[in-house]
């Protein structure tokens, strides 16, 4: 009953930027938390960084300084600005969504996935 939607995905040579959107939609009565993650080929799906609702943003060391992540809470998105984009930020970048809908349980739900790759 909840859906979550990336888009934004690309080709891009090292140095260059691109920007990511998320849109959750459903039956969501609130959201504690949303966030992105990657998954490079042959490695483990890693946070990118995650926005929780009233607490402090966080992002893996390997983007700091270049990721940016936001979010528009009365739209239920989360936009992620990548900027000086190197080769190993190459993956399958995933949204990811902490919701409650309709029950007290908190549920976490993902998207489908866009892909990023960077190469000249």
């Amino acid at each position: 009953q909840v859906q979550v939607v990336e888009s934004g995905g690309g080709l891009v040579q090292p140095g260059g930027s691109l920007n990511l959107s998320c849109v959750a939609s459903g039956m969501i009565t609130s959201i504690y938390a949303m966030g992105w993650y990657r998954q490079a080929p042959g490695k483990q799906r890693e946070l990118v960084a995650i926005i929780p609702t009233g607490g402090i943003t966080t992002y893996a060391n390997s983007v700091k300084g270049r990721f940016t992540i936001s979010r528009d809470n009365a739209k239920n998105t989360v936009s992620l600005q990548m900027n000086s984009l190197k080769p190993e930020d190459t993956a399958v970048y995933y949204c990811n969504a902490v919701v409650r809908t309709r029950t007290p349980a908190v549920e976490s739900y993902w998207g489908q996935g866009t892909q990023v790759t960077v190469s000249s």
